[in-house]
């Protein structure tokens, strides 16, 4: 997903500057140039944060969590700054000094992505109250950005895409809300979005797949990071997802009125045949390129374990899980803390030890990405995707009041 994701900042970015240059000199237009100098002491890579900054410093988060990390306050702090007043997140933002304006290019992946960050950081950082605050200003934001069609694009007014809805619905599902009920000025929910984008069992080429977004013919394309992302959210769930039980082999089933669950579970379907060709998923080539060959995705690949995992097809996973311990240390190192992070969350759904990943360890590795999180503290769980954010002493408490009778109801998410 990260792929996309920057593929779209770049492009937002470039939309941007073409924009303004009619209107005026090139020199005032924003620039989607890298950029520059000594990078912040609180984010995590060492790489240009231009198009994915608030991303992978969110990912790092959110896989540190789940091994039962604190990021240190400094990150935290980093993450915190990069916000803009209405609650919005750009992709990065190199002077957090200046005030947002109607130049800066809010991200609602990004604000998604740090949603769920801040939201698992809370209740351990050194200001909750302020955290909590950025959290609901930011999901506040994402609800006044939703399409008609209930969807969200990656930019503000951008179209609907899977992969942009299903990251909004993750990051309002782990923090507890209810994103059935973020309907749109049309009546319309996120899961509506969704099923706009699943393909019927019966097509041949893509069956039970997502679409990213229909061609400019309206014709939906099976798109494999699509639909890992759109799996996840059928199901209510956000990419900390784990392992599902019982365990159920996926199957494509059309049904006369869809479900977004029913999709999910068919986009699972056509996952576990798209990794039983090779073990991994691929990148077709770029348009125009001389290099027609297909390469390893590894990101996707990793995306699309934990999606099958969520979906109670963990045994499928397997055989692309085993591949990512093989083939993926390169990648890893490469790519910096978004791809640890994924390759994390992909052991953690499969309940394989991230410590032990192949030769790698790719907690440590993840850390001495950026500021030495805080030591982990045997006494509290590591954040769940099914614990909403909150640790499981907090869940524990709760269900002893309702064991001495006082009637609290306490629930799983649901959509």
């Amino acid at each position: 997903m990260n792929t996309v994701r920057r593929g779209a900042a770049a492009l937002a970015a470039a939309a941007v500057v073409l924009g303004a240059a009619a209107a005026v000199p090139a020199a005032a237009a924003p620039s989607p140039t890298p950029s520059t100098g000594a990078l912040p002491a609180g984010l995590y890579g060492t790489k240009d944060p231009t198009y994915d900054g608030v991303w992978r410093q969110s990912l790092a988060f959110i896989a540190q969590r789940s091994t039962g990390y604190q990021p240190a306050d400094q990150a935290v702090d980093w993450l915190l700054g990069q916000q803009c007043a209405d609650g919005s997140f750009a992709s990065y933002r190199a002077d957090a000094t200046t005030p947002c304006d109607a130049k800066t290019m809010r991200d609602t992946n990004a604000t998604a992505a740090a949603v769920q960050a801040l939201g698992s950081v809370r209740r351990q950082a050194a200001a909750p109250e302020k955290v909590d605050q950025a959290v609901k200003a930011a999901t506040a934001w994402l609800r006044t950005v939703q399409n008609k069609d209930g969807g969200w694009g990656y930019g503000v007014g951008g179209p609907s895409d899977a992969n942009s809805t299903s990251i909004v619905v993750g990051a309002l599902a782990a923090n507890g809300l209810k994103p059935g009920s973020y309907t749109s000025a049309d009546g319309r929910t996120p899961y509506d979005a969704l099923l706009a984008f699943a393909l019927p069992c019966s097509d041949k080429d893509g069956a039970g797949a997502f679409a990213y977004q229909p061609d400019k013919d309206g014709k939906l394309l099976a798109n494999a990071d699509a639909t890992a992302a759109a799996t996840l959210a059928g199901l209510g769930k956000s990419i900390a997802a784990t392992k599902a039980s019982p365990e159920q082999p996926p199957a494509c089933t059309d049904l006369t009125k869809p479900t977004a669950e029913r999709a999910a579970l068919n986009g699972a379907s056509y996952l576990a045949k798209a990794l039983a060709k090779t073990g991994h998923l691929t990148t077709p080539p770029m348009p125009g390129s001389t290099d027609t060959t297909e390469k390893p995705d590894y990101g996707n690949t990793a995306d699309a374990v934990v999606a099958l995992a969520a979906a109670g097809a963990s045994k499928e996973a397997e055989p692309a899980l085993a591949w990512l311990e093989k083939n993926s240390a390169a990648w890893a190192k490469e790519s910096g803390p978004a791809a640890y992070a994924q390759l994390i969350l992909a052991a953690r759904a499969t309940e394989t030890d991230p410590r032990e990943f192949g030769t790698a360890d790719l907690v440590e590795q993840l850390n001495a990405a950026g500021p030495a999180p805080k030591t982990p503290d045997t006494s509290e769980s590591s954040t769940s995707d099914d614990e909403s954010g909150f640790d499981v002493w907090w869940i524990i408490g709760i269900g002893m009041v309702v064991g001495v009778g006082i009637g609290f109801l306490v629930s799983g998410r649901k959509k």
